[in-house]
């Protein structure tokens, strides 16, 4: 469904990406994992047209989408829910999640993707008129996810999506992006520090480390090995 080769990325002088290359099966759960200042925010920058890449390819189902501006991949069906989730927080719940429909215009349809997302986050239909910028971390997580949906994506990124939230809400996150994948049939590709939630509702995993990919493999491969273990796994 995605295929990036050879992909290289610079802000200034400086390399963020150094050829890397992956791909993504439909239906897949992919995780990439790395230490800060890796290239894994960079890398999804790039798909989702938000960087421009400086060589290499990006082909989205058999069709490149490099350099196209970011409106149109997620017209295309690539959603990208980014690291800080950056809503809006002057905004309600609601009119949030209607940003996010902005390429839409069956009123039919926007209604029927506002339901699905308030049967996954009911804590949303809860705080449907609540300014956004007064929820909870957790909650403004599910509540990008939320927005990100309502395009209707057929693949979705997700930066960081367990990052300053409550540890009973990250469980709580991470089984709705299972949820989402399982029911949906939504491909996701994911960029995570808690390298062992990622790992364990992930297919596949890409190790990033200073804009190169050094480790692919199975995820369960990954959990066991040595290299893994001891630098994003605790042991």
């Amino acid at each position: 469904m995605l295929e990036i080769k050879d992909l290289k990325v610079s802000y200034g002088a400086i390399n963020a990406l150094h050829g890397i290359s992956l791909s993504v099966q439909k239906g897949e759960i992919v995780t990439l994992i790395g230490a800060n200042g890796a290239g894994k925010s960079t890398t999804l920058r790039a798909i989702s047209g938000l960087v421009k890449a400086q060589s290499g390819s990006i082909v989205y189902e058999g069709r490149s989408i490099a350099g196209l501006p970011a409106h149109e991949i997620v017209q295309r069906g690539l959603s990208h829910v980014p690291e800080g989730r950056m809503i809006f927080a002057n905004l309600t719940v609601l009119e949030n999640l209607k940003m996010g429909a902005y390429l839409q215009t069956d009123q039919a349809v926007i209604a029927c993707e506002m339901d699905y997302i308030f049967s996954i986050f009911p804590r949303l239909q809860e705080r449907v008129q609540q300014v956004a910028g007064t929820l909870s971390g957790g909650e403004q997580q599910m509540l990008a996810i939320g927005r990100a949906l309502m395009s209707r994506p057929k693949f979705l990124m997700l930066d960081e999506p367990s990052l300053g939230i409550a540890p009973l809400l990250v469980k709580t996150i991470f089984e709705k992006i299972v949820e989402i994948n399982r029911q949906q049939g939504i491909t996701i590709l994911l960029v995570e520090q808690n390298a062992n939630r990622a790992l364990e509702i992930s297919q596949r995993g890409y190790v990033l480390e200073t804009g190169q990919i050094i480790l692919q493999d199975d995820s369960a491969a990954l959990k066991k090995n040595p290299q893994v273990k001891s630098a994003y796994l605790g042991g």
